[in-house]
């Protein structure tokens, strides 16, 4: 069974969780690091554009179906401004394919209890 409590390490360490069905990727320092770039979009002082176009949108009253385009929009350009690449040096790779192997090899489903043996 993997150790979900160790990471593969590198500058972005992922954990491998294992689920009942399969596997789970934690890249918590990911998620830090894109949190980061839009905030950094955001707060932009050279180019206020997108704080702008923020606020155009929180202003905006809409119906559910109408005023997706500028909502979509700028998650495509806060997308293309965000992390997206999760370097592996040396033997990370190797070390997340054995514990991806390991977490989502078939295991062992616990056989029922017969009726009536408790």
């Amino acid at each position: 069974m993997s150790d979900d409590r160790t990471p593969v390490t590198g500058p972005i360490p992922i954990y491998v969780r294992t689920l009942p069905t399969g596997v789970a990727l934690d890249m918590e320092s990911l998620t830090r690091l894109v949190v980061g770039d839009v905030l950094d979009a955001l707060l932009s002082s050279e180019d206020t554009g997108v704080w702008d176009r923020l606020h155009d949108l929180a202003e905006t009253t809409r119906t559910p179906d109408e005023g997706r385009l500028p909502y979509e929009e700028l998650i495509a350009e806060l997308t293309e401004r965000s992390s997206s690449r999760v370097p592996l040096y040396g033997t990370a790779a190797l070390e997340l394919t054995r514990k991806l192997r390991a977490a989502a090899a078939p295991k062992a489903v616990p056989s029922q209890r017969e009726a009536g043996a408790a």
